[in-house]
Order: structure tokens, then sequence, then C-alpha cells
């Protein structure tokens, strides 16, 4: 097993903002790398939010809050972008995705293991071919990473077991959960979660309920989050286009085709929280 002391994040989103966080608030060094300056600063602003509402319930002090952001190196450079472990927290684009870890790999010694966040690309896909792929695996966290437990760790077929269990030791040192799965459509939760959002929506077609009924009845059994605020929550975009990810790799069933109500709040930019208005406004 590899010893962790830095950890980077590709993508300063809200998946990449909260990992980083979380990776900081252990004790790791972090790097938060991200193209957009605007988009670091408001990583960065969320993050000092998120950590001052742990202040005021009486958490973390004022001190352990500044420690915990001096921990975080937030740069638009990837070169910059150099660690034990790098998570990946960017775009659902499988070219980019690798695009970005070819450059990464460049950058790193040859010990780093690679990671990605992503929802429902085949890991096996992503690393196929290229010389990291035995330190290439999957990292799913959830939104939000600040307070979701769980993390689903993924295998290839080519990764090692010493990157698998190193990830596995990384991931319960940060507080997390982890469940180790293989690599398939969706993983575990994804490919479960499907039927959450898919049959609501498909109640909301068929005029068998509305928004805040079904989310309320769902709420009511147990559920945190209603299917449409979890929606709104992750991303319209995201969550389409994991669902499409999904379908598409188990061979398009009728049962798993994505609703048109959601293609049609992806094309309208109605993606939920971050754009103001999603089946909720904001």
């Amino acid at each position: 097993m590899q010893q962790v002391k830095t950890i980077g994040v590709c993508g300063a989103g809200t998946m990449g903002s909260g990992i980083a966080q979380v990776a900081a608030q252990y004790g790791f060094n972090v790097v938060l790398f991200d193209l957009g300056e605007s988009m670091l600063l408001k990583s960065k602003a969320s993050m000092e939010i998120s950590l001052q509402k742990l202040v005021e319930k009486q958490k973390l002090s004022a001190q352990e809050k500044e420690e915990i952001l001096q921990r975080v190196v937030f740069t638009s450079s990837i070169n910059n972008c150099i660690a034990d472990v790098i998570i990946e927290a960017i775009i659902e684009n499988k070219a980019i995705k690798q695009q970005l870890f070819d450059q990464l790999a460049q950058l790193n010694n040859e010990t780093a293991i690679f990671a990605t966040n992503t929802s429902s690309i085949s890991i096996t896909a992503l690393s196929d071919g290229k010389k990291y792929a035995p330190r290439f695996a999957g990292m799913h966290f959830f939104n939000p990473a600040q307070i979701m437990k769980l993390v689903e760790v993924i295998h290839s077929e080519n990764t090692s077991e010493e990157v698998i269990t190193t990830l596995v030791e990384l991931a319960k040192k940060m507080g997390k959960t982890p469940v180790v799965c293989k690599d398939a459509p969706g993983f575990i939760v994804n490919r479960v979660a499907r039927h959450y959002y898919l049959e609501a929506m498909h109640l909301l077609e068929n005029n068998n309920g509305d928004v805040e009924t079904i989310d309320a009845v769902m709420e009511a059994t147990g559920f945190k989050l209603g299917p449409f605020k979890l929606m709104d929550l992750i991303g319209m975009d995201v969550n389409f286009s994991v669902s499409n990810i999904v379908w598409e790799a188990l061979g398009k069933p009728e049962r798993l085709q994505p609703s048109v109500i959601q293609k049609n709040k992806v094309e309208a930019n109605e993606l939920g929280k971050k754009t103001g208005k999603g089946f909720y406004k904001y």
C-alpha cells in the first residue's frame, strides 16, 4: 500500500470542491486544479462558507478552519497538479478525461495513482492501452461529498490490487465508507438509482403525480431527498448524461430509456441549483 500525503483534485465544480474540502479536513495537502479562475474563486468561497458553518456548529474551531484552508492550493496551471493520488472530477466526457490523464501522466512520477470520479463511464475504457492503466481506478464520491459517506472504488481489468487497497484505505482516512466494485455500466449505485429518477419522471409524464407530491412521498418513506430535488442537486446535465451512458451500455432496454422531460430541461439549460432552475426554482 502506498503512502499518500498529497491529493490532487481536477475540477473545481461542486463535486471537486467537496472532495478537496474533505481531503483537507482530514489532514491531506490538496492541490485543486481548474482551468477557470472564476471557478477557483467560487470554490474557495464555497469552501469557506461550508467550513464556517462547521465552526458555528462548534464542530471546528476558527483556527482549525484556517488550517484546513491553508492546506489547499488553488491553481489554474496543470503544471502544479502533482500529487500522490489525483482524483478527476470534470465533465462526463471520455475523450476530455483521457486527454487530462495523459497530461497528468507526463507531469507525475510512475508511482502516482490516478482516479476518476466518473458516475458511469467505463474505467477500463478510460485507461485501455495506457501505460498508467495499472495505476488507474474509479473513486466515485456522492454529492455533497462533504456529507455523503459512501465512496465506490472501481477496478478495471488492469487495475493493480495495491492501488485498490491504497484507495480503500485513503477513503477510510477521509472518513468515508468505501465499497469495492467491478467496472460495469453505472457501477452499483447509479445502476440501481436509474429507476428512482426514471420512474418518477414516468409518473410525471403520465400525470400520476406532480413534482412536489412525488418528492414528498419518497421523502416520507425514508429517502433523504426526493428524486426531483436530487436531480436538481446533482445537475440535470450530469444526471441525464449518466442515464444515457447506462442505457446505451446495456443495449438500450426500454425500461431504462432516458426521459424526454429531462432532455427538454437540459436543452433549456434548466439544470437545477447551479442554474437557478430545474424542477424547482432557486
